[in-house]
């Protein structure tokens, strides 16, 4: 079984999804701390000017955990994301048909960064055809604090043959850990490719929204050309 772990991250990009979609198990990790200004309150739509930020204004305390982050609703945030997106993307393809699922999406009452975060998150892997199976690991009994070791209690804990992890990866993770517990590890390999979208250039690296809202039902095909090939890759259980 293949199994890949990462942060929660507000609307992530499709690099994000592309583990998911390679993995029998993702698990959202929210048992570390909280890292701000990075990718979990916040990600990138494209604007006419450039890239534009969208962010979800927090409460925390330092070293918060990522499932102790509480979203401050006192800032008109959700309001502002529906107006930068009718701004921004009102002419793109998919905009009418996706417009009534995002707002539904921005009314729900979530306090927490976590759960704002899994609601974009499960909006986004549904129209990207995805459906690996999902978990916490706040919810796993799962203890160990030093990284590469929780990770590898998380694997053994899933019953994992294999650990899917982004290419950086390749700077910080000790993988005889892995060997050591006979797990293999394989790196990410991905490149975003082209699509359609408003404004002329095309820029990469947007958040997944960016592809939906101009591709719509083709997403999922995009998405997956971006993957490289990779001999040693295992396979998704069927």
């Amino acid at each position: 079984m293949l199994v890949t772990i990462h942060q929660p991250q507000f609307m992530p990009w499709l690099g994000y999804f592309d583990k998911m979609d390679q993995a029998d198990r993702f698990v959202l990790l929210d048992t570390v701390q909280y890292k701000k200004n990075e990718w979990q309150n916040r990600n990138r739509l494209k604007a006419i000017h450039g890239p534009q930020w969208l962010t979800v204004p927090v409460r925390f305390r330092f070293p918060a955990r990522i499932d102790e982050v509480v979203v401050n609703d006192a800032a008109p945030w959700r309001h502002k994301h529906q107006q930068a997106l009718q701004t921004n993307y009102g002419k793109a393809p998919f905009h009418e048909a996706e417009a009534a699922s995002l707002a539904a999406l921005y009314a729900t009452s979530s306090t927490l960064l976590r759960e704002v975060n899994g609601l974009t998150i499960d909006w986004l892997a549904a129209r990207l055809d995805i459906d690996t199976e999902r978990c916490w690991a706040s919810q796993l009994p799962v203890t160990e604090q030093e990284p590469t070791r929780r990770l590898v209690e998380i694997c053994r804990h899933l019953g994992a043959s294999a650990y899917l992890s982004g290419s950086e990866g390749r700077n910080y993770l000790d993988v005889e850990q892995f060997s050591a517990a006979g797990i293999e590890v394989i790196f990410q390999n991905y490149t975003p490719s082209e699509y359609p979208q408003l404004y002329v250039d095309f820029v990469s690296h947007m958040s997944a929204l960016d592809l939906v809202l101009n591709c719509g039902p083709g997403s999922a095909r995009v998405m997956r050309a971006g993957r490289g090939t990779d001999p040693t890759q295992v396979t998704k259980e069927i």
